[in-house]
């Protein structure tokens, strides 16, 4: 078995390894549920898939989260989905189990004739574990993980300086793409510096990626990059929205990290998102982008796009115009031509004829160490 490249073509297209995957690593590690003001008043509940386990989170008294496996403890039925208001209990759709918002199995029908010696305190729901960082709420499936703080304490001192939670979400902004890829080959591509010039030379041209500063601290990866100067000298007539931060800081740029095992934040000087990049097959994946900007008006924000308009309208083109907007290398999209090509590497790896690379020394070695992190988690467990 050849794995030179930091891992076998296995992981990019055996069942058997996605299946791995989703034991050993997305269900032992901390998971993404949502923002904070997602869950705004007592009762209010979300649902998240973090591997092999589906948890359910929910806003208690005195404003605490709480975190529970999705699941009865009769017969396992899933107790909600997506994200509402519970009102002060759950109860179980298939029997009418019934459970306070503190896991406590409260009543069930026919207790005294069906299950006589039952012993309530017994079966309330199974707890997770449940954090607030950065302004985000995080998963793990098992009570007794290593605190959410632990877990990012290595990534902390390289990320922006936005204060997340006093920016705001706009409505109906956020984005969610089917990728016919592998989840690892999108967290390469997002990861990869060889490419930015590239690929997206025509859309990420106001970073300037030849001083880019980036390696893994801990599993996860830091990435930043300063602003062009031509972009820098007038930011404040550029930026396509208003600002998010003080542009007088010492490091203006734009932090990119991934969050092992999948979770990218993009902070730039106008926006911040959460990408999270969701394993659905061994050939497919889910991203979701979830985007806040500064607190302001409407009117504000027309006016920036307004400054800013002939400043994008001269910098922003295709890949390849020889495309309409519709193909990925046509859109003038960056996120558009990345999954373009995350999907053509998939459908190569089912050649007899493909076979890895060389791999760029400086620019593709965060692509290796991400390689060699899942290949440490799953080799001891693989054939």
């Amino acid at each position: 078995m050849n794995t030179q490249n930091g891992l076998p073509l296995d992981a990019y297209i055996s069942p058997q390894f996605f299946a791995l995957e989703q034991q050993h690593i997305f269900s032992t590690t901390w998971a993404f549920a949502g923002l904070v003001e997602d869950l705004n008043v007592e009762g209010d509940y979300l649902t998240v898939q973090a591997g092999l386990n589906n948890i359910l989170v929910i806003k208690g008294k005195s404003e605490q989260l709480l975190a529970f496996h999705n699941m009865c403890r009769h017969k396992g039925t899933r107790l909600r989905d997506g994200k509402g208001k519970a009102s002060n209990k759950l109860v179980c759709p298939y029997h009418d189990w019934t459970y306070d918002l503190e896991g406590k199995l409260l009543s069930l029908p026919k207790a005294s004739r069906e299950f006589p010696d039952l012993d309530k305190s017994c079966y309330g729901l199974k707890k997770a574990n449940v954090g607030i960082w950065r302004g985000m709420i995080w998963v793990h499936p098992d009570p007794n993980s290593q605190s959410i703080e632990q877990w990012f304490s290595p990534i902390a001192p390289y990320l922006g300086p936005h204060k997340v939670e006093t920016l705001i979400e706009p409505e109906d902004s956020i984005i969610i793409e089917d990728i016919e890829a592998n989840w690892k080959v999108v967290v390469e591509n997002y990861i990869d510096h060889y490419h930015l010039a590239h690929l997206h030379v025509g859309t990420l041209n106001m970073y300037d990626h030849k001083r880019a500063e980036f390696g893994f601290v801990g599993p996860h990866f830091r990435f930043w990059e300063p602003l062009t100067k031509e972009y820098q000298q007038d930011i404040k007539q550029n930026s396509p929205y208003p600002l998010i931060y003080d542009t007088k800081i010492e490091k203006l740029g734009t932090w990119v990290p991934m969050l092992f095992p999948g979770i990218g934040l993009a902070e730039s000087e106008s926006s911040w998102s959460v990408f999270l990049i969701v394993p659905v097959a061994v050939d497919r994946s889910k991203v979701i982008i979830r985007t806040k900007m500064k607190n302001g008006s409407a009117l504000e924000f027309m006016k920036q796009s307004i400054r800013s308009a002939s400043y994008w309208n001269k910098k922003v083109k295709a890949k390849d115009s020889g495309y309409d907007d519709k193909h990925g290398l046509g859109s003038a999209n960056f996120l558009q031509e990345d999954i373009y090509v995350c999907e053509q590497l998939q459908k190569s790896f089912s050649s007899p004829f493909f076979e890895f690379g060389p791999s760029a020394e400086y620019g593709e070695c965060p692509v290796r160490e991400h390689k060699k992190l899942v290949w440490k988690w799953i080799k001891p467990h693989w054939r």
